[in-house]
């Protein structure tokens, strides 16, 4: 599924990872969109309840657009 081009990168924040960038934007985990853990892209990525993910999605204006999600129970 992950190869697919439609599909933008997936990668798992480590918790240091996941702490700088709450700490960054001055947010809680609360405030995140969310992700289902039954998602087929967070099952092949191995994530669990909690987990930030960081999504990288091609952008014509940007170039790339960054967006994170947490990982929740459906």
């Amino acid at each position: 599924i992950t190869k697919n081009e439609l599909v933008p990168k997936h990668a798992l924040l480590t918790d240091n990872e996941k702490q700088d960038m709450l700490n960054t934007y001055k947010i809680t985990l609360r405030q995140l969109p969310r992700i289902l853990l039954d998602d087929a892209v967070i099952q092949n990525l191995g994530g669990k309840l909690g987990d930030v993910v960081k999504i990288i999605r091609k952008s014509p204006v940007a170039g790339e657009a960054v967006y994170y999600r947490v990982v929740v129970k459906g």
